[in-house]
């Protein structure tokens, strides 16, 4: 099969939509939260609480961006 015709039998699948209840800061809130909850659990130096904590930390971050992000629009706006 050729490039072509695979990226035409892709472009026949519909995505499927989700519509969100919750704001995106209140979902990456929740999954700070998560992450950290899980981790806690878990005995310290574990790598998987190491990765859990470094999603946390992206889950902050990502919060952070978006607050920021939505202040810069809001500014140019008015």
């Amino acid at each position: 099969m050729d490039r072509g015709q695979g990226s035409a039998i892709q472009m026949d699948k519909q995505r499927k939509r989700v519509r969100h209840t919750e704001t995106f800061e209140e979902r990456l809130s929740k999954e700070a939260v998560k992450f950290k909850e899980a981790a806690d659990k878990l005995p310290p130096g574990s790598l998987a609480r190491e990765l859990l904590l470094r999603r946390v930390t992206q889950a902050e971050t990502a919060s952070n961006i978006n607050k920021w992000l939505s202040s810069k629009i809001s500014a140019k706006a008015c």
